[in-house]
């Protein structure tokens, strides 16, 4: 317990604090500064902040309902879509074509009027909640035939790869009526706040760290409530769990959605900062590049998934600066690696060396937490 506070506070203490000092440092001081912190830098760490949300959703539903999705990255996408469709209409008659109603895309292509899944979006308080609702209703959609189904395993993670395949080709189509292969992009302004200043990069990498810590506490309060026990116990043994009266396809199902609705505001966050998005990210390759961040930060964790996102994609932008034709296969390496030798990650690397005889099953990697020891507490609770 006193173990788990600690890494909950240091996870807290390092997002919130790098990000408000940075901030400081890129806000407060002169550009000439050996201690100025560049706007490429925040819009950087801004954009790790994305991707450590995206892979906390991962490791809820890999992590501790034993569910290997690839393709988490179509739940950040649809997030990042439905940001983008507000910022297009936040740009109004200041496109190229000057027109009010239409974005420059849909000029372009002749297309006369907005389609009526484009109403709504010009207003923020629409926008924002339906980056959380449109994954969401994948998700739910998705969940209900899966789960019930009794789809698992491998069989549910090609399934998952060819649901973010299929939207990459839907999205491609310019009647689709969301870019197509170009996405959206020359975003002007966010709540009539210019994103070409350096306080709105400064401010939306703060506003994602927030979020990311907010997401981390939701999950870990999840996990550590009966829901979350009950989850651990239909991960480690599905089976018995259901012979106990509960029904694994509901704990699921409600992972499963919350964790789309935590990708999808991560995608949301994602497109302001960057300032483009299109039908590339949901490559199936983006998520199978996730659930590694998870991996090597551990999985089973959550702290370990947001380690694991940010060291990843540092090394990721300086390989593909510096030596671009070894990125992939370094990639693909650390994954190896990290399977045969560090199958908990970097944060169960830590703790096992810490604590090798002391750790608890809930807080332990799903590689080797025993599942008759989840499924007899859900036991003790049910007979209780």
């Amino acid at each position: 317990m006193i173990r788990f506070e600690r890494l909950t506070v240091i996870t807290l203490g390092c997002i919130l604090g790098s990000a408000v000092l940075l901030a400081a440092l890129n806000l407060l001081t002169p550009a000439a500064s050996a201690i100025h912190v560049p706007n490429f830098v925040i819009s950087l760490v801004g954009k790790y902040l994305c991707y450590a949300i995206l892979a906390l959703a991962i490791d809820l539903v890999w992590g501790y309902a034993g569910i290997l999705t690839l393709g988490h990255a179509a739940f950040f996408a649809l997030g990042g879509y439905c940001m983008g469709m507000y910022l297009m209409r936040e740009i109004g008659a200041r496109g190229v074509y000057a027109n009010p109603l239409l974005p420059d895309f849909m000029v372009f292509i002749g297309w006369k009027e907005l389609p009526w899944y484009w109403h709504g979006f010009s207003h923020f308080w629409f926008a924002l909640p339906m980056t959380m609702l449109a994954p969401a209703a994948l998700a739910f959609a998705f969940g209900w035939f899966a789960f019930r189904s009794r789809v698992s395993g491998v069989y549910l993670s090609i399934i998952t790869q060819a649901l973010t395949y299929a939207l990459m080709l839907a999205f491609f189509r310019n009647d689709m009526g969301f870019g197509g292969n170009n996405g959206m992009t020359d975003f002007k302004d966010i709540l009539g706040i210019p994103l070409n200043r350096e306080a709105t990069a400064a401010g939306l990498m703060l506003i994602t760290a927030a979020v990311l810590a907010a997401a981390f506490l939701l999950a870990r309060a999840m996990i550590r409530s009966r829901f979350g026990k009950v989850l651990v116990a239909v991960r480690d043994a599905e089976s018995r769990t259901r012979f106990l009266g509960y029904r694994p396809e509901s704990y699921k199902l409600v992972v499963w959605v919350v964790s789309a609705m935590i990708a999808g505001i991560g995608g949301a966050l994602y497109v302001p900062q960057i300032g483009i998005i299109n039908p590339s990210e949901f490559a199936p390759g983006n998520s199978i590049e996730a659930v590694i961040w998870v991996a090597v930060g551990g999985r089973g964790t959550l702290a370990g998934a947001i380690l694991g996102a940010i060291l990843v994609n540092l090394g990721k932008t300086w390989l593909t600066s510096a030596l671009p034709e070894v990125w992939l296969f370094a990639i693909g390496g650390l994954f190896i690696v990290v399977t045969l030798f560090m199958p908990r990650g970097i944060i169960g690397l830590f703790a096992a060396h810490a604590a090798p005889k002391a750790a608890a099953p809930s807080d332990a990697a799903p590689g080797a937490a025993p599942g008759a020891a989840a499924a007899r507490s859900v036991a003790r609770e049910a007979a209780g």
